[in-house]
């Protein structure tokens, strides 16, 4: 059977790279494991020599694979696939979890932009802090953020909101009377991979937090892309 690559304008040696790693990720290819000869990897995937070629060059470069001569390739290295950012349903749970990690935050911009939304959204503000930051666990970036925030608010505790996570700043100031989020999956864009150290087309989730006021004005936007492999989706079912 055929594997499909997927149809996008990303090279077709990354597609590959990222089909292949999540396999070794899956544990499908498992440590110590002789991946397919090249001949069987070009019939499943339906591509060219080289492309498979470059694929396993860029994992070879990564740790995962060794290419050894005349004996061929050989699964070296298994990443973690430590799934431990919950994506939680109530504001009181979302800000426990960013009291509890306490993760390392990188600024990476500052300005003052306005968010787009749709009216559904909520109604603007008339001024907004745009913050664009990395958070890391560990030296290993799992999530870059877009925060708009209402200038306002920020004004309140710039320090705060600067150097600690928003959402346990602006849960304790009870400000927050709703709040909504959307998670979708895609993929990494070249600047996302860049930023969270992946394949680029390598799978990633995307979160879009909305909090509001009581007059119903949104005082909080995030656009949140979690690493694939750092993010676990937990919700309880009614009977």
């Amino acid at each position: 059977m055929k594997s499909k690559i997927l149809d996008s304008r990303m090279p077709l040696y990354l597609q590959l790279a990222e089909l292949m790693r999540q396999r070794i990720v899956r544990g499908e290819w498992p440590q110590g494991c002789k991946l397919p000869a090249l001949e069987q990897l070009v019939k499943e995937f339906g591509v060219a020599r080289v492309t498979v070629r470059h694929a396993l060059g860029m994992l070879d470069r990564q740790g995962l694979v060794s290419r050894q001569q005349g004996r061929g390739t050989f699964v070296t290295h298994q990443p973690a696939n430590d799934r431990w950012v919950n994506v939680v349903t109530t504001l009181d749970e979302l800000a426990k979890v960013y009291r509890d990690t306490r993760p390392t935050i990188v600024n990476i911009d500052e300005s003052t932009k306005l968010p787009t939304f749709i009216p559904a959204e909520g109604l603007a503000r008339e001024r907004y802090v745009f913050m664009r930051r990395i958070h890391s666990r560990d030296g290993k970036p799992y999530c870059v953020i877009n925060i708009y925030m209402d200038d306002e608010l920020f004004r309140r505790n710039p320090d705060g909101f600067r150097n600690q996570t928003v959402i346990p700043l602006l849960a304790s100031m009870q400000v927050v009377a709703d709040a909504h989020q959307t998670l979708t999956i895609g993929s990494a864009d070249i600047e996302v991979a860049r930023c969270l150290d992946l394949s680029i087309n390598a799978p990633v989730a995307e979160v879009r937090r909305i909090f509001r006021n009581a007059a119903g004005e949104v005082i909080y936007l995030a656009e949140v892309t979690y690493r694939g492999d750092a993010i676990r989706f937990e919700m309880n079912l009614k009977p």
